[in-house]
């Protein structure tokens, strides 16, 4: 089986503060949510407290390709957890965001 994102879509999840994209395993749809955390560092020395909508997508973006093998190796692990990456996961794939 193999895990596809066909669908280059993402959207900001206010709600969970997170970009959410989509991935088709060959016979069904596969929700997955990137924390904004793991997206960009803090920009607190800007003095901003929220990260804006635009910068996180373009974060995704410039990242996608190392996202979706971060999803990919989460997805086959069979984590229960909706699927939702964080940091701690691009650091355990080696992957850098």
């Amino acid at each position: 089986m193999t895990l596809l994102f066909p669908n280059p879509s993402r959207s900001l999840y206010e709600k969970r503060n997170a970009v959410r994209f989509i991935g088709h395993d060959g016979m069904f749809e596969v929700r997955f949510f990137v924390e904004a955390d793991a997206l960009v560092i803090s920009d607190a020395e800007l003095g901003r407290s929220e990260i804006s909508e635009s910068k996180l997508l373009s974060a995704f973006d410039a990242l996608r390709l190392s996202i979706y093998d971060v999803a990919r190796t989460a997805y086959f692990s069979g984590r229960p957890d909706s699927y939702t990456l964080t940091a701690a996961d691009f650091r355990k794939d080696g992957s850098r965001c």
